[in-house]
């Protein structure tokens, strides 16, 4: 496969982080497989977190294929820079064109990322997981590598003013032991291994990482930090939810009373 529009992206993308005056922790690189496929399941904290992980697999010379939303895709500046990097548009209303295109990749020995809690976490923990993860490994026999970015959400994550500031942010990234799931096991039990898996990589990084928690916005508030709890944020959905049923009924009653 070739790849001419991938270095340059990395240059550029080097260039920034140095701006930032990033502080690299990169753990567990010997779980990337030199050779081969395998699909890394990552946490979602910020909108960066694709960038960072990308960087920290760069020492093992591997480049991570994503598969990221189709609204990037569309884009007229990041699409053909997606294409271009042979990611991998995930379409929400047909995911099975994503998926095959996933396995074909797989298959053909690259690393595949993916977000399995499918959007940022509010909250900075680890949300319920999509299966696609564990679908993929059952379908191309890859790895299932856990992989967990800590730090980006202090840069630029959901619901909170970005941070382009030099600031010298530590920022880690880690790669857990591959996990093996074979087809026929039960897609839900394994997702459930996953998810421990990444709970567990999750709180040692948390634990090691050299700056405080306590009283940050970009913390989880099981370290004292002030982000919403993952209960604060499901209410605040269903209430989001309710607030678009009730105004999408307002409009159905309005249109049905011009006809």
């Amino acid at each position: 496969m070739a790849d001419l529009v991938y270095p340059p992206v990395v240059v550029a993308i080097k260039t920034l982080w140095k701006y930032l005056g990033l502080k690299f922790d990169f753990q567990g690189e010997e779980n990337l497989p030199r050779k081969g496929g395998a699909i890394l399941a990552m946490n979602h904290i910020g909108y960066l977190d694709f960038a960072l992980i990308g960087t920290a697999a760069l020492p093992m010379k591997r480049y991570v294929r994503f598969m990221a939303k189709k609204e990037i895709f569309d884009h007229k500046i990041s699409g053909p820079l997606m294409r271009g990097m042979h990611h991998i548009c995930v379409d929400r209303a047909n995911g099975s064109t994503s998926f095959v295109a996933a396995l074909r990749l797989l298959r053909a020995g690259e690393i595949v990322g993916i977000f399995p809690e499918a959007t940022i976490s509010r909250s900075f923990e680890i949300k319920e997981l999509k299966t696609g993860a564990v679908r993929l490994a059952m379908g191309s026999d890859a790895p299932v590598i856990p992989t967990v970015v800590w730090g980006s959400q202090r840069i630029y994550t959901k619901k909170v003013a970005p941070n382009f500031k030099r600031n010298k942010f530590p920022i880690t990234v880690a790669f857990g032991q591959p996990l093996y799931f074979k087809k026929g096991e039960d897609v839900d039990a394994s997702e459930a291994i996953l998810r421990a898996e990444l709970i567990k990589l999750l709180h040692q990084v948390q634990e090691k990482y050299p700056e405080s928690h306590v009283g940050q916005r970009w913390a989880p508030a099981r370290l004292g930090g002030t982000a919403p709890t993952p209960e604060e944020v499901e209410i605040e959905w269903a209430q989001h939810l309710a607030r678009k049923a009730e105004l999408e009924r307002k409009l159905n009653e309005e249109n049905n009373e011009e006809k």
